[in-house]
């Protein structure tokens, strides 16, 4: 438990965990500290992290995925309110595998075919299966759905997940696999493939010419849709334990500004443009400003992007209503 201070001079110290790279370095490192906050980091793996949070509520600080985050909040408030600082972006459709012997040469050949993904309800499925119904007109429905986390160590088994309503739907049965389902045939694609962790479970090597990136140039796919939308997918949050907030709501603004001055250390406005492009495949004369930063922190910034993974989540039957920013991000923090 956060231990506050005997003085209002005396520093409160926070348990923190978050996913160590370039732009969370400072944090972790200790280089960059919150005005009136000692942070006690402990770097971790994503799912791993989510799980442990959703369900143990381990850490005052940590990361988080926006859709569990976004499920949860639907059915009732939970322990987290959010803040704007967003350490991971990817343009995951552009990422999707298909079995070369399935013959899918387009996004339209998923229909009838068995998709694996680690966890149905985790942002990058949602961003997968969105983008593909927006661009590609692919409805969930139209596809059988496979997932290779249990219940028992699932975000989805945390936040009351079930199979929204015409989805079909199984759970991978260990030991096997995705990737294994994969090689031996039993599935003809997958949304994400994660290495081993507390919570996934493949270990197959899928670098072989039995399994090959649905768009045969995804840096071109990741290009060509951030061209037309403007929408570079956000996947992880800041969450922060509520009781802090309401108690003491000056943390809010401290934690947003050693984030922004933690990015900002770590490159300057283009090289931070470039590595990010690098990164997601926004490269190669993508239509984005110079000064642009496609990595930016706040609400502001981000509306746009927020708001679809909100509907997408809604269309998508994972949560019964289109969840407004405000229900789920520190209210103040609309205005960062």
């Amino acid at each position: 438990m956060p231990r506050i201070a005997r003085t209002m001079t005396a520093l409160l110290e926070l348990s923190a965990a978050m996913l160590p790279n370039v732009r969370t370095k400072a944090i972790l490192d200790g280089s960059v500290t919150p005005d009136g906050i000692r942070l006690i980091a402990s770097p971790s793996g994503a799912p791993e992290l989510f799980w442990r949070q959703l369900k143990f509520s381990e850490f005052d600080v940590s990361e988080m995925s926006v859709a569990s985050l976004t499920i949860a909040t639907s059915h009732a408030p939970t322990e987290w309110v959010a803040l704007p600082v967003f350490s991971m972006r990817r343009f995951f459709h552009s990422q999707i595998l298909v079995r070369a012997a399935a013959r899918i040469e387009q996004p339209s050949d998923l229909r009838g075919k068995r998709i694996g993904v680690p966890e149905y309800q985790q942002t990058g499925a949602v961003w997968c299966r969105g983008v593909l119904s927006d661009e590609f007109g692919l409805d969930p429905r139209d596809c059988l759905w496979f997932m290779e986390r249990t219940p028992e160590i699932s975000h989805g088994g945390a936040t009351g997940f079930a199979a929204p309503p015409g989805i079909r739907f199984e759970y991978i049965a260990p030991p096997s696999n995705i990737g294994e389902m994969l090689l031996a045939g039993t599935l003809d694609a997958t949304l994400l493939y994660i290495a081993p962790s507390l919570v996934d479970r493949s270990t197959a090597n899928l670098d072989t010419p039995a399994i090959r990136p649905l768009f045969r140039d995804p840096q071109a796919e990741a290009h060509r849709y951030f061209a037309k939308t403007g929408v570079y997918p956000i996947n992880h949050t800041l969450v922060v334990r509520r009781a802090l907030l309401e108690r003491e709501p000056w943390i809010a603004r401290s934690l947003f500004d050693a984030f922004i001055e933690a990015k900002a250390l770590a490159a300057n406005r283009r090289l931070s443009l470039l590595e990010a492009a690098a990164a997601t495949g926004i490269a190669g004369g993508a239509p984005v400003a110079a000064d642009a930063d496609v990595m930016a922190y706040g609400i502001k910034p981000n509306v746009h992007i927020l708001e679809m993974v909100m509907r997408h989540l809604e269309e998508q039957g994972l949560t019964a209503r289109r969840m407004r920013l405000d229900d789920v991000f520190y209210p103040p923090s609309l205005d960062w």
